[in-house]
């Protein structure tokens, strides 16, 4: 427990305990992070993941279902892209799913394999796999056909031209392209 405790990681896999710790997954390690749960030493909030009492949510965001990384309206809100207020950490994944953890909503959307893995625009911080604004941007105009963007002042267009590349798509390079037109 004292190297978890040391860690600058805030929310831990089963798997990634076991690699810290230097030993195979197995019933003993579970029951032991059990244990330190039961004791209120760990918060369990889902299955095979488990937080300090004081954790970063982003962080567990990226734990729930790998591979992700966090993007979308989470992404344009903290860049002041979009203005509205949404209290979901917003990723994209390998499925669409929503669920609550710890009295937080969590938001999944599935996008292409290839365009998932491709680590163009994508930053790590911290532990965090986190989308750049110009690929949040793009993320959004690839899955949803309608959405508006108060400021784009901090989108730099250049990058979003490099990024727009992966996703393959004639559609969404004409929107794009409309969108910077205005």
């Amino acid at each position: 427990m004292y190297l978890l405790g040391s860690s600058p990681r805030t929310a831990f896999s089963t798997r990634s305990v076991a690699m810290l710790l230097n030993e195979k997954r197995d019933i003993s390690l579970t029951k032991r992070l059990n244990y330190y749960v039961h004791k209120g030493l760990l918060l369990n909030p889902r299955k095979g993941i488990y937080a300090k009492s004081v954790y970063n949510p982003e962080e567990l965001a990226g734990l729930v279902f790998v591979p992700s990384y966090i993007s979308l309206e989470y992404v344009l809100q903290k860049a002041g892209v979009i203005f509205q207020y949404d209290s979901a950490i917003t990723s994209i994944s390998y499925l669409n799913r929503e669920i609550e953890m710890l009295g937080m909503p969590f938001r999944y959307s599935q996008i292409k394999g290839e365009i998932l893995c491709n680590m163009n625009g994508i930053e790590r911080l911290d532990n965090i796999n986190i989308a750049t604004p110009e690929r949040a941007l793009l993320d959004i105009m690839y899955l949803h056909s309608e959405c508006y963007f108060d400021n784009l002042r901090p989108i730099n267009k250049k990058k979003v031209m490099r990024i727009l590349p992966i996703y393959n798509s004639a559609r969404l390079t004409a929107r794009v392209k409309e969108l910077f037109k205005k």
